[in-house]
């Protein structure tokens, strides 16, 4: 086992956190608050809400990168504390 190998998980958690920061800021960028006419005469404003297609979708993918990360580096920490595999192949 190298430096490189045990290095390898502990880098794929740090992108993991890293890409969870990043998806919840863009979440945080994909909604805003809008003001919405009257239906009828005499009624008031309202708000709602609209939703940022491109972000959200940033969101989903950076969220995606983060479980991936997270999932390969748990697994390869696991690998390095049970004496890891006899030969690279598997």
């Amino acid at each position: 086992m190298t430096v490189r190998d045990a290095l390898k998980p502990v880098a794929q958690l740090v992108l993991a956190v890293l890409a969870a920061v990043a998806a919840v800021v863009s979440w945080w960028q994909v909604r805003t608050v809008v003001d919405v006419a009257p239906v009828a005469a005499g009624q008031p404003a309202t708000t709602s809400i609209a939703y940022y297609p491109p972000m959200m979708l940033l969101t989903l993918v950076l969220a995606t990168a983060a479980g991936i990360f997270a999932v390969l580096g748990v697994a390869g920490l696991y690998r390095l504390r049970s004496g890891g595999l006899t030969g690279r192949g598997g």
